[in-house]
């Protein structure tokens, strides 16, 4: 059997140029594509899903961007951080006026941006060697179809408030890309002909493409001409590779939070096996928590909740949670007993320690930055699915500044709302969130006002059992499955809600719509607990004692 005469992995750019050539001697002339690729996507998809390659292409990470062979076949995941401008280019053209007696087996000139252009004739002018060189690696060997480029830039799927060293002599520019963590990988990503709603801002994509990257490479302020500098409005397009590697992506695909869970883990969502995982995680839970039960079942509803519907301002579906009666030395043991583990469990966390130094501080809300046309992001621009811990035990008396207050009403309204304010310097706009809060706090919060609040009473301080791989995929895999389960209340069980409804309030006439419709988030996520996609009578009865045990520790 004959093999194939390239290679997807090593030699991608060889594929595409291979695809583009037989559709040449096929006749098809170029000026026909319109905006379309010639099939090249079509050959890397049957490559990475038909015959099962993409396991084999790997992930693109800050750990081992040093050593991944520039111009071959990567993977990298990420949050869409910022849309960068189109980027207009000849993809390719016949000469005019060409007889055919000069054509070779492809007749066509591949022409590269004027970008691309431009680093080369630098490399030549700066290293004469470099005309010795195979340039079939480069950018510019990548023959692009007659439309627009658009440019996506991926923010790492998690980030922390530690920016990441830079070399001395950085430029502002390249600071201001490379605000993430020392773990994480920043990535410029071009995308060929792509819908302009198939990509959105926040949104976690895998993409699949030609790295270019060069950490030899050093940025030259001066290397540059009048033509380059005219034509640069987003500097931040042009970064060192050194610093920001490209990807040339022939594949996308937006991802979910089970596409995170190990490949090895095939479950089918059974009663009996969802019951089983649920029992072994909730004495996890109530074990971190010190065997607080209560809190434990409170926990497991809230990391299982998310926002499936809006209703006007109402996001429908959250479950914030405050839990109060922590101090500094509860927090240290607790606290960080609860962040481990639900940094275990869930792909996306955050943990925000709340002083009033660090509301006064703090960019929490993502804002344009014009001089560099970027996006700058903020400590709340977050992939959907993503958890943030607040801890507010070291909040003193202080005195907030106009920044303070304002940071204090961005957490507000991602809290009530399930909105971030995305500042545009002349306009604000809002953006849909969906995000899991929870709040470790003396007494209850007065800056973040919770679904839920719950004094903690832990019974224990003994230490918790190190949970095996397995048993931590099967917890992943119970939580990323089941807060995707539909529900629906049958009209039977809705009569019987309405009347516990109307009792409940007038025997209490403080309740109103915001507590009913928390007590029906609550039964649709103690149902899907089950694996239940229908509220039963059972389940309406356990949510009921969970709010009876839960006031009764708020009188």
């Amino acid at each position: 059997m004959v093999g194939l005469p390239y290679d997807c992995l090593a030699n991608p750019l060889g594929a595409v140029r291979l695809t583009f050539e037989k559709a040449v001697a096929s006749r098809a002339d170029p000026g026909t594509f319109d905006g379309r690729d010639w099939g090249a996507a079509d050959l890397f998809r049957e490559f990475l899903f038909d015959n099962d390659g993409l396991s084999q292409v790997p992930i693109l990470n800050a750990a081992n961007v040093g050593w991944i062979q520039p111009n071959t076949l990567v993977r990298y995941r990420g949050m869409i951080q910022d849309m960068l401008g189109n980027e207009f280019y000849v993809g390719a053209y016949k000469v005019p006026g060409q007889n055919s007696w000069t054509e070779s087996s492809s007749d066509v000139v591949l022409r590269e941006n004027w970008e691309s252009l431009q680093r080369e004739k630098r490399q030549r002018e700066n290293d004469t060697a470099a005309d010795d060189m195979d340039m079939q690696g480069s950018d510019h060997d990548f023959p692009g179809s007659p439309c627009t480029k658009k440019m996506r830039e991926g923010g790492p799927a998690s980030r922390s408030s530690h920016p990441q060293e830079t070399t001395e002599g950085t430029s502002p520019n390249i600071n201001a890309v490379l605000d993430f963590d020392r773990n994480s990988l920043p990535c410029l990503v071009k995308v060929y002909d792509s819908p302009e709603d198939d990509l959105k801002l926040n949104d976690v994509f895998e993409f699949v493409g030609v790295l270019t990257f060069d950490a030899e490479t050093r940025a030259d302020k001066d290397d540059s001409d009048e033509f380059t500098s005219s034509f640069c409005e987003d500097e931040l397009a042009h970064l060192p590779p050194s610093k920001v590697p490209r990807l040339h992506c022939l594949v996308h695909r937006k991802l979910a939070v089970h596409d995170f869970l190990s490949t090895s883990l095939r479950l089918e969502p059974k009663p009996s096996l969802v019951k089983k995982i649920r029992e072994t995680l909730l004495g996890h839970l109530t074990a971190v928590l010190g065997n607080d039960g209560v809190a434990a079942h409170l926990m497991l509803l809230h990391l299982l909740s998310k926002v499936h519907t809006r209703v006007d301002t109402l996001a429908v579906g959250k479950l914030s949670l405050n839990l109060t009666g922590f101090n500094v030395e509860s927090a240290s043991v607790f606290g960080n007993r609860l962040n481990l583990a639900i940094k275990n469990l869930l792909p996306f966390t955050r943990s925000i320690p709340l002083t009033v130094d660090y509301l006064n501080a703090a960019s929490l809300a993502p804002r344009k930055d014009y001089q560099t046309n970027r996006l700058v992001s903020g400590v709340i621009q977050l992939a959907e699915g993503s958890h943030v811990t607040i801890d507010e035990t070291q909040l003193q008396a202080g005195t907030l500044k106009a920044v303070g207050v304002e940071n204090t009403r961005l957490l507000k309204n991602l809290m009530e709302l399930q909105k971030v304010e995305y500042d545009f310097k002349y306009y604000k706009m809002e953006m849909a969130a969906d995000v899991q809060l929870l709040i470790l706090s003396e007494g209850k919060s007065n800056i973040l006002p919770a679904d839920l609040v719950l004094p903690f009473s832990p019974s224990s301080v003994g230490s918790v059992e190190v949970v095996d791989a397995d048993t931590l995929k099967a917890w992943r895999w119970y939580l990323s499955t089941l807060r995707l389960l539909p529900h629906s209340i049958e009209p039977e069980m809705q009569k019987v809600v309405e009347d516990d409804l109307v009792a409940a309030r007038q025997s209490d006439r403080s309740l109103g719509s915001q507590e009913f419709s928390r007590w029906l988030s609550m039964g649709r996520l103690l149902s899907v607990s089950f694996g239940e996609t229908c509220l039963s009578l059972e389940h309406w009865q356990m949510v009921k004692e969970l709010e009876r045990l839960r006031r009764e520790r708020l009188e």
